[in-house]
């Protein structure tokens, strides 16, 4: 008889409790660059910025404290920061031209591309039940491009085809840099990459201010209403960063990415309820995709945790008998070697 109990161990529960943390903070995120983006606020770089202050103080400074040499090369980190950069950039940029709701669900791009990257370059074996899953998610990701097409009666923004392709390509850098950092937090340090993508991606967001922002910055009046979304966007990614690298040591990439496919529903509760939008009726057809996708990627999980506990445990025994063997090997050498010492005396 197979234990269920097994299934819902405390890494598992932990796993699916960040995982719905993280899925809240990127809707608060989408939340607060659609609350500025209808103030005409448009700095999406300045408003990752803080986040990357934040990143390269707090664990920059325990890096200091600690005073330990890096374990990963420097450039391994700027290259990551420059791609963090401009995917959160693309991102953001995004919710001029289109809606929160079509922003939350095309992230899901970024799970095909999560696969294939693992399965590339960190050698993850995939087995067909899970691609059907992702299929089945893009088939969703494809109606809400389709819906953005045809729905005549939306609030989703002044060009959604332009910021349904502006989502796309920041889910694909945003792929780039999950595998990324799953290869880094599971080969050097949390601190580390925490503390040197803040310091890179700091740099790089102020040297794309300055060249693109600086008017806009000028240009915008700082009242409370402006300021407070800046702060909570700051706050909620630095939680986010925060947390993701911890989820993706125990759950890896994919598991991240499927996660924050939770966070569409959230999206839809925001856009009815706070904007009193309208949503197309395909949104929720492709709400029903996504979640069959899951539920298939999903279930095939407890059975290869099971397959790969039966063999951890076969390869045990193996192990065990033997050391057995050798260990009955040897006492039969040491035997033969006393009586033929014995004997010559």
């Amino acid at each position: 008889m197979v234990n269920f109990d097994g299934f819902w161990s405390r890494t598992t529960l932990i796993g699916l409790g960040l995982g719905q943390f993280v899925s809240l903070l990127i809707t608060s995120t989408g939340f607060t660059s659609s609350e500025l983006s209808r103030r005409g606020i448009d700095a999406p770089t300045s408003q990752s910025f803080f986040n990357y202050v934040l990143l390269a103080i707090v664990y920059g400074a325990y890096m200091i404290h600690r005073k330990k040499p890096l374990q990963m090369k420097w450039y391994y980190y700027l290259l990551l920061g420059f791609l963090d950069v401009e995917a959160n950039f693309l991102v953001v940029k995004a919710y001029q031209y289109t809606s929160l709701t079509s922003v939350m669900l095309l992230d899901c791009w970024a799970i095909p591309c999560v696969i294939f990257l693992t399965w590339m370059f960190l050698k993850t074996k995939y087995r067909l039940r899970k691609f059907a899953g992702v299929f089945i998610c893009v088939a969703g990701l494809v109606l809400v491009v389709f819906s953005d097409v045809h729905a005549a009666d939306r609030a989703g923004g002044s060009s959604p085809i332009k910021g349904d392709m502006l989502v796309i390509a920041g889910s694909t850098l945003y792929a780039i840099n999950n595998v990324s950092e799953e290869f880094l937090v599971k080969n050097g340090d949390r601190i580390e990459l925490m503390g040197m993508l803040g310091v890179f991606g700091a740099i790089v967001s102020s040297c794309q201010i300055s060249i693109f922002e600086r008017n806009e910055l000028k240009s915008i009046h700082w009242t409370t209403s402006a300021v407070l979304p800046f702060i909570g966007f700051s706050l909620a990614m630095f939680m986010f960063y925060s947390t993701v690298p911890i989820l993706l040591k125990m759950s890896g990439s994919t598991m991240l990415n499927l996660s924050l496919l939770t966070s569409d529903m959230w999206a839809v509760l925001i856009r009815i309820f706070a904007y009193h939008e309208k949503v197309d009726w395909m949104y929720f057809i492709a709400f029903a995709a996504v979640a069959v996708g899951l539920v298939v990627y999903s279930g095939c999980s407890e059975e290869d945790e099971m397959r790969a506990q039966v063999a951890e445990a076969g390869d045990a025994q193996g192990t065990k008998r033997d050391e057995e063997a050798a260990m009955d090997h040897l006492d039969t050498t040491t035997c033969g070697s006393s009586r033929a010492v014995d004997g010559k005396h």
